[in-house]
Protein backbone atom coordinates (compact mmCIF):
# COMPACT_ATOMS: atom_id res chain seq x y z
CA UNK A 1 0.00 0.00 0.00
CA UNK A 2 1.33 3.44 -0.90
CA UNK A 3 2.07 6.09 1.74
CA UNK A 4 -0.68 8.29 0.28
CA UNK A 5 -3.25 5.48 0.51
CA UNK A 6 -2.17 4.74 4.09
CA UNK A 7 -2.67 8.37 5.11
CA UNK A 8 -6.12 8.45 3.47
CA UNK A 9 -7.21 5.33 5.36
CA UNK A 10 -5.98 6.77 8.65
CA UNK A 11 -8.25 9.79 8.29
CA UNK A 12 -11.20 7.87 6.86
CA UNK A 13 -14.32 6.56 8.57
CA UNK A 14 -14.95 3.66 6.17
CA UNK A 15 -11.92 1.37 6.18
CA UNK A 16 -11.99 -1.68 3.85
CA UNK A 17 -10.41 -4.89 5.10
CA UNK A 18 -8.46 -5.04 1.83
CA UNK A 19 -8.56 -3.58 -1.67
CA UNK A 20 -9.52 -6.58 -3.80
CA UNK A 21 -12.40 -9.01 -3.16
CA UNK A 22 -13.50 -12.16 -4.98
CA UNK A 23 -17.11 -11.72 -6.14
CA UNK A 24 -18.26 -14.63 -3.97
CA UNK A 25 -16.74 -13.18 -0.79
CA UNK A 26 -18.05 -10.55 1.66
CA UNK A 27 -16.87 -6.98 1.08
CA UNK A 28 -15.90 -6.29 4.68
CA UNK A 29 -15.56 -2.67 5.78
CA UNK A 30 -14.96 -1.34 9.29
CA UNK A 31 -16.67 1.83 10.48
CA UNK A 32 -14.30 3.97 12.53
CA UNK A 33 -15.08 7.23 14.26
CA UNK A 34 -17.07 8.15 17.34
CA UNK A 35 -20.65 8.17 16.04
CA UNK A 36 -23.07 5.85 14.23
CA UNK A 37 -23.55 6.39 10.50
CA UNK A 38 -26.04 5.53 7.80
CA UNK A 39 -24.42 3.94 4.74
CA UNK A 40 -25.61 5.45 1.46
CA UNK A 41 -24.65 3.89 -1.88
CA UNK A 42 -25.06 5.38 -5.35
CA UNK A 43 -23.85 4.43 -8.79
CA UNK A 44 -21.46 6.73 -10.63
CA UNK A 45 -24.36 8.29 -12.53
CA UNK A 46 -25.79 9.53 -9.23
CA UNK A 47 -28.62 6.99 -8.85
CA UNK A 48 -29.27 5.93 -5.26
CA UNK A 49 -29.28 2.22 -4.44
CA UNK A 50 -31.93 0.86 -2.09
CA UNK A 51 -30.51 -1.04 0.90
CA UNK A 52 -31.66 -4.64 1.36
CA UNK A 53 -30.60 -4.79 5.02
CA UNK A 54 -30.07 -2.36 7.90
CA UNK A 55 -27.75 0.41 6.71
CA UNK A 56 -27.25 1.97 10.16
CA UNK A 57 -23.86 1.05 11.56
CA UNK A 58 -22.29 1.60 14.96
CA UNK A 59 -18.70 2.86 15.40
CA UNK A 60 -16.18 0.02 15.49
CA UNK A 61 -18.52 -2.34 13.65
CA UNK A 62 -17.39 -4.48 10.70
CA UNK A 63 -20.05 -4.89 8.00
CA UNK A 64 -20.35 -6.65 4.66
CA UNK A 65 -21.30 -3.96 2.14
CA UNK A 66 -22.81 -6.58 -0.18
CA UNK A 67 -25.16 -7.76 2.55
CA UNK A 68 -26.57 -4.24 2.76
CA UNK A 69 -26.30 -3.42 -0.95
CA UNK A 70 -26.20 -6.65 -2.99
CA UNK A 71 -26.38 -4.44 -6.10
CA UNK A 72 -22.66 -3.77 -5.60
CA UNK A 73 -21.94 -7.22 -7.01
CA UNK A 74 -23.28 -6.25 -10.45
CA UNK A 75 -20.68 -4.94 -12.90
CA UNK A 76 -20.47 -1.18 -12.38
CA UNK A 77 -18.91 1.69 -10.44
CA UNK A 78 -20.37 2.82 -7.14
CA UNK A 79 -19.67 5.20 -4.25
CA UNK A 80 -20.52 4.49 -0.60
CA UNK A 81 -20.91 7.35 1.90
CA UNK A 82 -21.01 7.33 5.69
CA UNK A 83 -23.73 9.83 6.63
CA UNK A 84 -24.33 10.83 10.28
CA UNK A 85 -27.96 10.55 11.41
CA UNK A 86 -30.06 13.58 10.48
CA UNK A 87 -27.56 14.82 7.88
CA UNK A 88 -27.81 15.16 4.10
CA UNK A 89 -25.66 12.96 1.89
CA UNK A 90 -23.55 16.03 1.05
CA UNK A 91 -22.68 16.21 4.75
CA UNK A 92 -21.05 12.77 4.82
CA UNK A 93 -18.19 12.10 7.20
CA UNK A 94 -14.70 10.87 6.33
CA UNK A 95 -13.81 9.83 2.77
CA UNK A 96 -16.33 7.87 0.65
CA UNK A 97 -15.41 4.48 -0.78
CA UNK A 98 -15.16 3.82 -4.49
CA UNK A 99 -16.47 0.32 -5.27
CA UNK A 100 -15.69 -1.08 -8.71
CA UNK A 101 -17.24 -4.42 -9.71
CA UNK A 102 -15.07 -5.28 -12.69
CA UNK A 103 -16.23 -7.42 -15.57
CA UNK A 104 -14.73 -10.70 -16.74
CA UNK A 105 -12.23 -10.00 -19.54
CA UNK A 106 -13.46 -10.82 -23.02
CA UNK A 107 -12.94 -14.40 -24.20
CA UNK A 108 -11.82 -15.56 -20.74
CA UNK A 109 -14.93 -17.14 -19.25
CA UNK A 110 -18.59 -16.59 -18.40
CA UNK A 111 -19.68 -12.97 -18.51
CA UNK A 112 -20.07 -11.38 -15.10
CA UNK A 113 -18.17 -9.77 -12.23
CA UNK A 114 -14.56 -10.93 -12.08
CA UNK A 115 -13.36 -9.00 -9.03
CA UNK A 116 -14.48 -6.16 -6.75
CA UNK A 117 -12.06 -3.34 -5.94
CA UNK A 118 -12.64 -1.03 -2.98
CA UNK A 119 -10.59 2.13 -2.42
CA UNK A 120 -11.01 5.66 -1.06
CA UNK A 121 -12.56 8.15 -3.49
CA UNK A 122 -9.76 10.53 -4.46
CA UNK A 123 -9.04 13.39 -6.84
CA UNK A 124 -5.86 15.03 -8.12
CA UNK A 125 -4.54 18.49 -7.33
CA UNK A 126 -2.15 19.62 -10.04
CA UNK A 127 -0.01 22.61 -9.09
CA UNK A 128 1.67 24.44 -11.97
CA UNK A 129 3.72 27.61 -12.28
CA UNK A 130 0.47 29.25 -13.46
CA UNK A 131 -1.61 28.10 -10.50
CA UNK A 132 -3.44 25.00 -9.31
CA UNK A 133 -6.28 22.92 -10.72
CA UNK A 134 -8.39 20.05 -9.37
CA UNK A 135 -9.03 16.97 -11.49
CA UNK A 136 -11.91 14.56 -10.87
CA UNK A 137 -11.65 11.10 -12.40
CA UNK A 138 -14.24 9.24 -14.47
CA UNK A 139 -13.72 5.92 -12.72
CA UNK A 140 -16.72 4.44 -14.51
CA UNK A 141 -15.53 5.22 -18.05
CA UNK A 142 -11.78 4.64 -17.72
CA UNK A 143 -10.89 2.79 -14.48
CA UNK A 144 -7.51 1.48 -15.66
CA UNK A 145 -6.40 4.83 -17.05
CA UNK A 146 -7.46 6.64 -13.88
CA UNK A 147 -5.62 4.07 -11.75
CA UNK A 148 -2.46 4.50 -13.83
CA UNK A 149 -2.57 8.30 -13.53
CA UNK A 150 -3.09 8.01 -9.77
CA UNK A 151 -0.24 5.52 -9.35
CA UNK A 152 2.15 7.65 -11.39
CA UNK A 153 1.16 10.75 -9.43
CA UNK A 154 1.64 9.04 -6.07
CA UNK A 155 5.13 8.04 -7.19
CA UNK A 156 6.05 11.61 -8.14
CA UNK A 157 6.22 10.84 -11.87
CA UNK A 158 4.66 14.12 -13.00
CA UNK A 159 6.43 16.38 -10.51
CA UNK A 160 8.72 18.76 -12.40
CA UNK A 161 7.49 17.82 -15.87
CA UNK A 162 5.63 20.29 -18.05
CA UNK A 163 3.17 21.01 -20.82
CA UNK A 164 5.38 20.51 -23.86
CA UNK A 165 2.64 21.03 -26.45
CA UNK A 166 0.05 23.81 -26.67
CA UNK A 167 -2.40 24.21 -29.53
CA UNK A 168 -4.66 27.25 -28.93
CA UNK A 169 -8.34 26.39 -29.03
CA UNK A 170 -7.50 22.67 -29.10
CA UNK A 171 -5.42 21.17 -26.24
CA UNK A 172 -2.60 21.61 -23.78
CA UNK A 173 -0.55 18.42 -23.51
CA UNK A 174 1.88 17.26 -20.82
CA UNK A 175 3.24 14.29 -18.90
CA UNK A 176 6.24 13.44 -21.08
CA UNK A 177 9.42 12.83 -19.04
CA UNK A 178 11.57 13.62 -22.10
CA UNK A 179 9.65 16.75 -23.12
CA UNK A 180 9.83 15.63 -26.75
CA UNK A 181 6.35 14.19 -27.24
CA UNK A 182 7.78 10.66 -27.50
CA UNK A 183 8.33 9.77 -23.82
CA UNK A 184 6.28 7.73 -21.39
CA UNK A 185 6.32 5.53 -18.29
CA UNK A 186 7.74 2.44 -19.98
CA UNK A 187 4.38 0.75 -20.48
CA UNK A 188 1.27 1.21 -22.60
CA UNK A 189 -2.38 1.30 -21.59
CA UNK A 190 -5.28 -0.49 -23.23
CA UNK A 191 -7.72 1.94 -24.83
CA UNK A 192 -10.83 2.78 -22.83
CA UNK A 193 -12.81 4.68 -25.45
CA UNK A 194 -16.29 5.64 -24.27
CA UNK A 195 -19.25 7.89 -24.97
CA UNK A 196 -17.80 10.65 -22.78
CA UNK A 197 -17.55 13.82 -24.86
CA UNK A 198 -14.29 15.72 -25.26
CA UNK A 199 -15.47 19.12 -24.05
CA UNK A 200 -13.64 22.08 -22.55
CA UNK A 201 -11.75 20.97 -19.44
CA UNK A 202 -11.89 17.24 -20.20
CA UNK A 203 -8.81 15.22 -19.29
CA UNK A 204 -7.83 12.61 -21.89
CA UNK A 205 -4.88 10.44 -22.88
CA UNK A 206 -2.50 11.20 -25.73
CA UNK A 207 -1.46 8.29 -27.94
CA UNK A 208 0.27 7.57 -31.22
CA UNK A 209 -1.87 8.53 -34.21
CA UNK A 210 -2.67 5.79 -36.72
CA UNK A 211 -1.87 6.81 -40.35
CA UNK A 212 -5.30 5.55 -41.45
CA UNK A 213 -7.21 7.90 -39.12
CA UNK A 214 -7.11 10.95 -41.45
CA UNK A 215 -9.05 8.78 -43.91
CA UNK A 216 -11.89 8.45 -41.44
CA UNK A 217 -10.91 5.00 -40.20
CA UNK A 218 -10.79 4.07 -36.48
CA UNK A 219 -7.32 3.47 -35.03
CA UNK A 220 -5.96 -0.05 -35.19
CA UNK A 221 -5.11 -1.89 -31.97
CA UNK A 222 -1.39 -1.02 -31.86
CA UNK A 223 -2.19 2.69 -32.11
CA UNK A 224 -5.34 2.67 -29.97
CA UNK A 225 -3.46 0.95 -27.14
CA UNK A 226 -0.39 3.19 -27.23
CA UNK A 227 -1.16 5.67 -24.41
CA UNK A 228 1.18 5.85 -21.42
CA UNK A 229 1.67 8.93 -19.26
CA UNK A 230 1.03 11.78 -21.67
CA UNK A 231 -2.32 13.47 -21.21
CA UNK A 232 -4.08 16.49 -22.62
CA UNK A 233 -6.76 18.89 -21.47
CA UNK A 234 -9.33 20.02 -24.02
CA UNK A 235 -9.76 23.74 -24.72
CA UNK A 236 -12.99 23.65 -26.73
CA UNK A 237 -15.75 21.32 -27.82
CA UNK A 238 -15.64 22.62 -31.38
CA UNK A 239 -12.08 21.49 -32.07
CA UNK A 240 -12.09 18.40 -29.86
CA UNK A 241 -15.31 16.68 -30.86
CA UNK A 242 -13.48 14.61 -33.47
CA UNK A 243 -11.58 12.93 -30.58
CA UNK A 244 -14.74 11.28 -29.22
CA UNK A 245 -14.52 7.46 -29.05
CA UNK A 246 -10.96 7.63 -30.42
CA UNK A 247 -9.13 8.79 -27.28
CA UNK A 248 -9.52 7.76 -23.64
CA UNK A 249 -11.27 10.54 -21.72
CA UNK A 250 -10.74 9.80 -18.03
CA UNK A 251 -11.62 12.92 -16.06
CA UNK A 252 -12.24 16.63 -16.03
CA UNK A 253 -10.98 19.87 -14.55
CA UNK A 254 -13.47 20.84 -11.85
CA UNK A 255 -11.53 23.84 -10.50
CA UNK A 256 -8.80 25.91 -12.10
CA UNK A 257 -9.98 26.19 -15.68
CA UNK A 258 -8.48 29.70 -15.62
CA UNK A 259 -5.09 28.05 -15.09
CA UNK A 260 -5.66 25.87 -18.15
CA UNK A 261 -6.51 28.96 -20.17
CA UNK A 262 -3.41 30.79 -18.90
CA UNK A 263 -1.22 27.91 -20.07
CA UNK A 264 -3.03 27.88 -23.41
CA UNK A 265 -2.35 31.61 -23.85
CA UNK A 266 1.42 31.35 -23.37
CA UNK A 267 3.66 32.52 -26.26
CA UNK A 268 4.64 29.67 -28.56
CA UNK A 269 7.37 28.59 -30.91
CA UNK A 270 5.28 26.36 -33.14
CA UNK A 271 3.43 24.22 -30.59
CA UNK A 272 6.13 24.48 -27.93
CA UNK A 273 5.85 27.10 -25.17
CA UNK A 274 8.59 29.72 -25.30
CA UNK A 275 8.73 29.67 -21.48
CA UNK A 276 8.34 26.34 -19.64
CA UNK A 277 4.83 25.62 -18.38
CA UNK A 278 5.79 23.52 -15.38
CA UNK A 279 3.79 20.87 -13.52
CA UNK A 280 5.31 21.49 -10.11
CA UNK A 281 3.43 18.72 -8.30
CA UNK A 282 0.49 16.35 -8.65
CA UNK A 283 -1.06 15.30 -5.34
CA UNK A 284 -3.69 12.61 -4.84
CA UNK A 285 -6.16 13.94 -2.27
CA UNK A 286 -8.97 12.22 -0.33
CA UNK A 287 -12.48 13.49 -1.01
CA UNK A 288 -14.26 14.99 2.00
CA UNK A 289 -17.54 16.81 2.51
CA UNK A 290 -15.60 20.07 2.80
CA UNK A 291 -13.47 19.35 -0.29
CA UNK A 292 -15.60 17.42 -2.75
CA UNK A 293 -14.87 17.82 -6.48
CA UNK A 294 -17.38 15.03 -7.20
CA UNK A 295 -20.40 16.87 -5.80
CA UNK A 296 -21.74 17.93 -9.21
CA UNK A 297 -20.42 14.91 -11.11
CA UNK A 298 -22.28 12.50 -8.81
CA UNK A 299 -25.37 14.76 -8.63
CA UNK A 300 -25.29 14.77 -4.84
CA UNK A 301 -27.36 17.93 -4.54
CA UNK A 302 -30.24 16.20 -6.33
CA UNK A 303 -30.07 13.39 -3.78
CA UNK A 304 -30.02 15.95 -0.98
CA UNK A 305 -33.43 17.35 -1.96
CA UNK A 306 -34.98 14.28 -0.32
CA UNK A 307 -33.60 13.95 3.21
CA UNK A 308 -35.70 10.98 4.27
CA UNK A 309 -33.19 8.26 3.26
CA UNK A 310 -30.46 10.02 5.26
CA UNK A 311 -32.21 10.66 8.59
CA UNK A 312 -32.70 7.12 9.79
CA UNK A 313 -32.04 6.77 13.51
CA UNK A 314 -29.08 4.60 14.56
CA UNK A 315 -29.90 0.92 14.89
CA UNK A 316 -30.46 -0.17 18.49
CA UNK A 317 -28.57 -3.38 17.76
CA UNK A 318 -25.49 -3.63 15.50
CA UNK A 319 -26.20 -5.32 12.17
CA UNK A 320 -24.78 -8.82 11.95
Amino acid sequence: MSLVASIIILVSVLVPAKQWYAPSKPVDVKVDGDQPVHLVAIDFAGKKLEPKAAADVQPGQMVDLKAIYPQLEAVGTYVVFAVPPGKLVTEFTGTPLLVQARATPKFSGPIGTNVIRVAPLVYAKMTTNRGAMKLAFWFDAAPNTAASFINLSEGGFYDGLGFHRVVPGFVIQGGDPTGTGYGGPGYQLPAEFSDRAHEEGVLSMARTGDPIEPKGMPPRADWANSAGSQFFICLSREKCQNLDKKYTAFGQVVEGLDVVKAIAATPLNGEKPVEPQVIEKVEIVPTTAQDNPYRALLKLDLLSTDTRPFTTAPATQPAQ
